[in-house]
């Protein structure tokens, strides 16, 4: 039997097992874009190649031969070897590779990307990260479209296609000039905060948005003084004594070391800001990628999020 394979394709191999899990020519040709007639003509062309009829049209459904299912054991080891070829290929050039694509929010890689790219080389020699930075929107974008092979966003979402885990919850506190009049507190309550001038993130932005509701929540009223989209411009703005901020902790801890902005403890009651890594759920992460996000594991305790 093993000399006509070299006339018979895997389409071929796969229409044949198709065929036979559906027990119908209309229902393969389907499965495999292709038209009832076509599908016909390449079982009858298997069939004269092996020399004995493959398939009982007398039954309905279809039924095998003899002969017809033992060609469907041939049928599904090959095509089984031919997906396990491919996995170990795609497994091999990617540990080959080791190329991690990570797309990060601004704010994490300004406090935690150097840190992170020391560790992930020492910890994996072969492999290499390349770090891209976007707002939000555009990191979901880029899992889904396979330009990234993990995401770090804050505020994680889970979706159809992508996979979020919480990575660690921030503290978020108030940021200010070394002149400020706030400067000098040890804490800042909430209500203390009413009339002054801000520096906010631009409307469209999940922190944005979650620090307007802590506000709203505290009965209080900030002026905008200026938006950014980035947390570069709004820590420049807040150095330069144009308002204050509220931002996550760990952002503010090199600003601080130098002396270029304070921060202050806020509330109660406390704001955190939640941040999540992304992955995608329609594609295996490279085994590089996959060290990846079990050193980011290994730091905090990981907890699954829902689809919303």
């Amino acid at each position: 039997m093993l000399k006509f394979l070299k006339n018979v394709t895997l389409s071929q191999l796969q229409l044949f097992r198709d065929l036979a899990l559906c027990r119908s020519f209309s229902k393969a040709a389907k499965e495999n874009g292709i038209s009832q007639s076509a599908a016909s003509q390449q079982v009858q062309e298997i069939e004269r190649l092996v020399g004995a009829p493959l398939v009982d049209r007398t039954t309905r459904p279809l039924a095998l031969t003899s002969a017809g299912e033992l060609y469907l054991g041939m049928c599904r080891d090959i095509l089984r070897r031919k997906a396990d070829f491919d996995g170990e290929l795609s497994q091999l050039h990617q540990r080959t590779e080791g190329l991690v694509r990570v797309a990060s929010i601004y704010s994490i890689g300004l406090s935690e990307m150097g840190r992170l790219e020391a560790e992930f080389a020492e910890r994996c020699p072969s492999a290499h990260l390349s770090i891209a930075y976007h707002p939000p929107a555009r990191i979901y974008a880029a899992i889904e479209a396979d330009q990234a092979d993990v995401g770090l966003v804050s505020y994680p979402e889970a979706g159809p296609e992508i996979e979020a885990t919480a990575w660690r919850e921030e503290e978020m506190v108030v940021a200010a000039s070394p002149r400020h009049p706030l400067a000098r507190r040890r804490e800042v309550v909430p209500f203390e905060l009413n009339g002054v001038d801000f520096v906010a993130f631009e409307s469209e932005l999940p922190i944005r948005r979650a620090v307007d509701d802590y506000l709203e929540q505290q009965l209080v009223d900030v002026r905008v003084a200026f938006e950014f989209d980035n947390i570069a411009l709004i820590k420049e703005a807040v150095a330069l004594g144009n308002g204050i901020s509220i931002l996550p902790r760990p952002i503010l801890e090199a600003d601080v070391r130098q002396g270029r902005l304070v921060a202050i403890p806020l509330g109660p009651p406390r704001l955190s800001r939640p941040v999540g890594i992304l992955t995608s759920k329609r594609r295996k992460v490279s085994p590089a990628a996959r060290e990846f996000v079990r050193m980011l594991e290994e730091q905090e305790e990981l907890i699954p999020l829902p689809i919303t």
